[in-house]
């Protein structure tokens, strides 16, 4: 089984600080190691294209297809033919949210997991992806459930020296009648060449992980108390591995089992490396999915010594390294942070899962579902 983001649109209706907004801040640094990249691919994935990406998809004996864009429901007449015709019975919706009420609801029900991106409460999320964008995405999470939708949707939530994570998380999570089954965070951090217009390290080691630990101890007194695992990524499949002693390579799986088709149809590692050249690994007209070319993080990732528990948090910062030593440093210690607090958990959850209290099936989770899972 393979999982593909397809890239069916680089267009999108929102212009979020954090992404398309920095696209038109010139004021940064080069990337330590800058990369070929092509410039002229296609906006949209184009309908002719569908027969070879059948085929291609049909290679495989349990495919995965992952829409996402830009923001793919502008695309959602060419969702829906591709969800009609595509050899595919598992499909994924990566989303703003903002369209979902207009795709129809037997298509949105198809889904297994829908990601859709809030930031936490009203003004947060508000701040950094537009006004009136949190209620607008609440009223649709909460149609999708009135609507019939019983898959996994996942509130991913993209974060920074504006969020208080602890209370951003905390409040998502306390919604009533909440839509959200799932909670996942990611840092804005080392994507781009901005750190030195910021002050991440300060507030990576001092709220955010504080934060971290705050929620650290809710989650497990909520296992306490409730007998029930909050289905928090970055706290889910960690816990699950470290509780089996099971060591892991890049969890998003990007390029090794989780792959990206660009929208002319060529194949790329990770949904972030759009263009990068040196890292194609083939096209839907003529690859296998099944052998294409594994790409994995390199040095200094692979001599890290908690590389079995971070897997390398991501391919495209680990080669582009887009921020100093200073800042890379930074964004390693949250990681050194949430494994020194999840193991100092371990006793609890294991004298819980002894007394029959927790169940081990409810760490149970899709991996590669576009979860980065290390913040």
């Amino acid at each position: 089984m393979v999982f593909f983001h397809l890239y069916i649109t680089d267009e999108c209706n929102l212009s979020c600080r954090y992404c398309r907004g920095k696209l038109f801040d010139i004021d940064t640094e080069e990337c330590a190691s800058p990369c070929d990249i092509t410039m002229d691919l296609p906006v949209a994935f184009d309908r002719s294209l569908k027969s070879p990406l059948y085929r291609f998809l049909a290679a495989d004996p349990d495919p995965v297809l992952t829409f996402i864009g830009g923001e793919p429901l502008l695309m959602r007449d060419l969702i829906c033919e591709i969800m009609d015709e595509s050899p595919c019975t598992r499909f994924m919706l990566q989303t703003n949210g903002v369209l979902l009420d207009h795709m129809p609801a037997a298509y949105r029900n198809r889904f297994e997991t829908i990601l859709i991106s809030i930031d936490g409460d009203e003004a947060t999320t508000d701040y950094n992806r537009g006004e009136g964008v949190y209620r607008r995405v609440m009223q649709n999470a909460r149609l999708l459930r009135e609507k019939g939708f019983t898959g996994e949707l996942i509130a991913r939530m993209t974060v920074n020296e504006q969020t208080d994570i602890a209370a951003s998380v905390l409040h998502l999570a306390s919604l009533e009648d909440s839509p959200f089954t799932s909670i996942h965070w990611q840092m804005d951090a080392n994507f781009s060449g901005d750190y030195n217009k910021r002050h991440f390290a300060e507030w990576a080691g001092g709220d955010y992980n504080r934060g971290i630990s705050s929620l650290i101890d809710h989650w497990v007194s909520h296992m306490q108390s409730n007998c029930e695992v909050l289905r928090w990524y970055p706290f889910l499949q960690t816990t699950e591995d470290l509780l089996l002693n099971r060591s892991s390579g890049l969890r998003c799986g990007s390029g090794m089992t989780n792959f990206t088709i660009q929208t002319d149809g060529s194949i790329i590692p990770c949904p972030v490396m759009i263009g990068m050249n040196e890292y194609l690994l083939g096209d839907i007209r003529s690859a296998d999915p099944n052998r294409l070319r594994e790409i994995r993080p390199r040095h200094p990732c692979t001599g890290c010594s908690i590389a079995e528990f971070c897997g390398g948090r991501c391919l495209y910062s680990n080669i582009i390294r887009p921020w100093p030593q200073e800042g890379r440093d930074a964004v390693c210690s949250t990681i050194h942070h949430l494994r020194s607090e999840l193991i100092a958990s371990l006793p609890m959850i294991r004298t819980l899962l002894e007394d029959g209290r927790i169940d081990p099936g409810s760490f149970a989770h899709t991996r590669y579902n576009g979860c980065e899972i290390i913040p």
